[in-house]
């Protein structure tokens, strides 16, 4: 199957969001229990470094985005790495494609950390990210409810090696 690495455009909020969802229902990708509306979306994330893969019928499959972690002068170069895919598409090693992609371009805009948090039981995400460079640097415990049950997260980083 041949897949297609684009930028994100404006009409695609509606299948990012759907694959959203499924993250979502997964109970182990995000403290969120809603999906946004496609605008509530777009404000929160970062306008440039937004990605999606589609495959051969022109369908996203996957999608990654950033969101700054602060507004503060002095963190303007961290941002916080969201990767969802569809979940008949995961695990099939097409996120390196993806996050590669993202990584550059973060860089190109001036990031020199990304970082992400992710449920311990998320075990396909931790892989995931270590086997693309982001490292441990803590643990979270029982940082936030998730349908009233504690949960941890497992911070990761990566840092730029050009910046």
């Amino acid at each position: 199957m041949n897949y297609e690495l684009r930028e994100m455009l404006p009409n695609d909020g509606a299948r990012v969001l759907e694959i959203f969802r499924q993250g979502v229902d997964s109970g182990i990708a995000t403290f969120e229990t809603e999906v946004p509306t496609v605008e509530a979306w777009d404000m929160e994330y970062f306008n440039a470094c937004r990605w999606v893969l589609e495959n051969e019928n022109n369908e996203i499959v996957g999608w990654c985005a950033l969101k700054l972690v602060s507004k503060r002068e002095c963190y303007k170069g961290v941002a916080e790495v969201s990767i969802y895919f569809d979940k008949d598409y995961q695990g099939k090693g097409l996120g390196s494609v993806l996050l590669k992609k993202m990584i550059l371009d973060s860089e190109d805009h001036g990031f020199w950390t990304l970082q992400t948090n992710i449920f311990p039981e998320n075990e396909m995400s931790i892989k995931f990210h270590q086997k693309n460079g982001f490292r441990i640097v803590g643990v979270r415990k029982k940082i936030g409810k998730l349908n009233g049950e504690w949960k941890d997260l497992i911070m990761f980083e990566k840092r730029s090696e050009i910046i």
